[in-house]
């Protein structure tokens, strides 16, 4: 959501500035721009509506050259999708900021800019920034004081990166709540908001604190705390490659990751389990001991997520015979919460940047409550990472593509071992139930492998979805969160209506819907629910629906008039949900594909959600 980029260095920074554009498309966006310091030190702004490419063209018609740029993705939230409202805003010609996050004090502060004659040609909470900024630092009469009071008046959430025409040589940024790094090259600096956009140029990061201020000056890099201290942050290496993050012989990125999921689940598995042995003890400062006194354990999530945290409830209950309760996170923190004595709280995010999820976790740390906090997360050095107690990373790699795939099936991994953890710690699990869950997630991606080999056949079903408007999905037992997720990639990518249902539920309402024209998807492994599972789907055939059954090589269902089976190899019941996750996404991909969707980046909808 959002993508802030900005370079300084000893060459034209423009290409870079484009090329971090592209890179960070993924994230969603409306409009793009981008405002460079030219040899006069006027600042040079070009903004478009739509693709990075439309801004591109604009570029080549007038092309920019500077050592001294800042660009930016936007996703409208204050102001409509349009050229005006798109970053970089500027003040009396002398200021060009790019801002992610939300001011919530915008409203106020615009009232009292424009009663001290500041004209606003924009919409946007971040035209207020600008505006604070020229105020401020006119005031103070210098640069860096007039940064510090403006952020101090503003509330909310940002990443913001300023251009000083009376300072050509100096790029100031600052983030609270949205997430800004440094990208060091040879006696070249970097911002960005994602590791991904700069990998072309450096592989030497700095993630920021929360609060942390950048000041970059006459080739040399200073970061001072939210306290107004000189502090040194530590320097990492990122592993992506640019091939990370291209699409190959992919049409799509969201294909890729699907293709890529069973090498996630061996990384997420490696050095974690043997074949037949669990080898994790604990997570860090969550030991043995701290696992085994856990009474009740809370997982709060977002999107995808959230049904990885719903799949994950009945493995903590059967393994552990520990209560779970599991929220999304924009309701949990919004509501009194009864914590019960010595629960373990579990937040999920694949970027680590998730905003609900991020106010979430820093209200459950102040409160004090909680027994630990566990983050499951793909990025390691991400906000979510640093502020929990302990954190067990998926190894998914990145995932570009809108709609969420292995960055949701290894956090399944994910969490099955750490229900597998506590199990053992808590002494909950016979060694013979252990080695069975343990074979299974060892011999799973050889299985997801195999699940791949449908795509031909899943393409050919898909066919039949691509005229309808509506379709339901039923699951029973562990099935039902994957229900919901397989609903949730057709509606997200395809834009057809889809719903997830308990198949048990089907004569409480969703039975009203069947028809002929909506389609319905059960998903039904061969487990000790599948006879109920049957009777259900006799309901839905016998009142014109037409059900498209994925179903295990060795169940007795039959293709038969109303009914069309998508028949998968056999998967043992503890890894049910990870496997037949694969065939839903790969139905929704090529329904997406056939009605002519943006499969990667579809509209209205950003990859992370770094506002409220």
């Amino acid at each position: 959501m959002c993508g802030i980029i900005a370079a300084y260095a000893q060459r034209n920074v423009t290409p870079i500035l484009l090329e971090g554009l592209h890179r960070m498309e993924y994230r969603g966006y409306d409009s793009a721009g981008m405002a460079v310091l030219d040899k006069e030190y006027n600042i040079q702004r070009t903004r478009a509506l739509g693709k990075v490419a439309v801004l591109g063209e604009k570029l080549e018609k007038a092309p920019l050259d500077s050592g001294i740029g800042i660009a930016h993705t936007r996703w409208a939230t204050h102001g409509e999708p349009s050229e005006a409202n798109a970053h970089p805003h500027n003040s009396k010609e002398q200021f060009s900021v790019v801002h992610n996050g939300i001011i919530e004090n915008h409203e106020p502060l615009r009232a009292e800019l424009k009663n001290q004659g500041y004209e606003f040609g924009s919409q946007t909470d971040t035209e207020v920034i600008v505006h604070l900024l020229h105020r401020e630092v006119s005031s103070a009469g210098d640069y860096l004081q007039g940064v510090k009071n403006t952020v101090s008046l503003l509330q909310g959430a940002y990443a913001v990166a300023i251009l000083n025409t009376e300072m050509p040589d100096r790029m100031i940024a600052v983030r609270k709540g949205s997430p800004l790094l440094v990208g060091l090259g040879v006696g070249e600096f970097f911002l960005a908001s994602d590791t991904a956009a700069l990998i072309p140029v450096t592989q030497e990061f700095i993630y920021l604190e929360d609060g942390d201020l950048v000041d970059i000056c006459e080739g040399k890099l200073t970061i001072l705390d939210e306290a107004g201290n000189q502090v040194k942050r530590p320097v990492k290496t990122s592993t992506l490659s640019l091939g990370s993050v291209d699409k190959g012989p992919y049409k799509h990125f969201m294909l890729k990751e699907i293709y890529e999921q069973p090498n996630a689940v061996r990384a997420t598995l490696q050095d974690r389990i043997t074949d037949t042995k669990l080898l994790l003890n604990g997570f860090g400062d969550i030991t043995p001991a701290t696992l085994k006194r856990v009474e009740a354990i809370h997982i709060v999530a977002c999107g995808t997520s959230y049904h990885a945290g719903l799949t994950a409830k009945y493995w903590f209950e059967e393994y552990t015979q520990t209560p779970c309760s599991v929220e999304i996170a924009s309701e949990y923190r919004y509501r009194t919460v009864a914590v019960p004595n010595n629960t373990l709280y579990i937040t999920l995010s694949q970027s680590g940047e998730t905003a609900d999820s991020l106010a979430a976790l820093e209200e459950v740390k102040r409160s004090g409550k909680y027994l630990a906090t566990l983050a499951i997360c793909n990025v390691p050095e991400s906000t979510l990472t640093r502020e929990a107690d302990a954190t067990l990373l998926t190894k998914a790699g990145p995932e570009i593509g809108v709609a969420s795939t292995k960055a949701f099936t290894t956090q399944l991994v994910a969490l099955q071992l750490v229900a597998l953890t506590m199990a053992k710690a808590k002494e909950t699990q016979t060694e013979a139930q252990q080695i069975d869950v343990i074979k299974a997630l060892y011999e799973s991606p050889i299985t997801m492998e195999r699940l791949l080999g449908l795509d031909r056949t899943i393409e050919h079903l898909a066919k039949e979805f691509v005229e309808k408007e509506h379709a339901i999905f039923l699951g029973r037992g562990a099935m039902f969160p994957i229900a919901l997720e397989g609903a949730l990639k057709l509606k997200e990518i395809s834009y057809i209506h889809a719903e997830g249902y308990p198949a048990g539920e089907l004569k409480h309402g969703p039975l009203a819907l069947v028809d002929s024209e909506v389609p319905v998807v059960a998903i039904a492994p061969n487990d000790n629910l599948l006879e109920k599972l049957k009777s259900n789907l006799e309901e839905v055939r016998t009142r014109g629906g037409q059900l498209y059954v994925m179903t295990e090589e060795d169940t007795d269902i039959e293709s038969i008039d109303g009914l069309k089976l998508v028949k998968i190899p056999g998967c043992p019941e503890a890894v049910a949900p990870l496997l037949l996750t694969v065939p839903l996404q790969l139905l929704s991909y090529h329904v997406a594909v056939m009605r002519g969707t943006d499969v990667d980046q579809p509209r209205n909808l950003a990859k992370s959600v770094t506002v409220e």
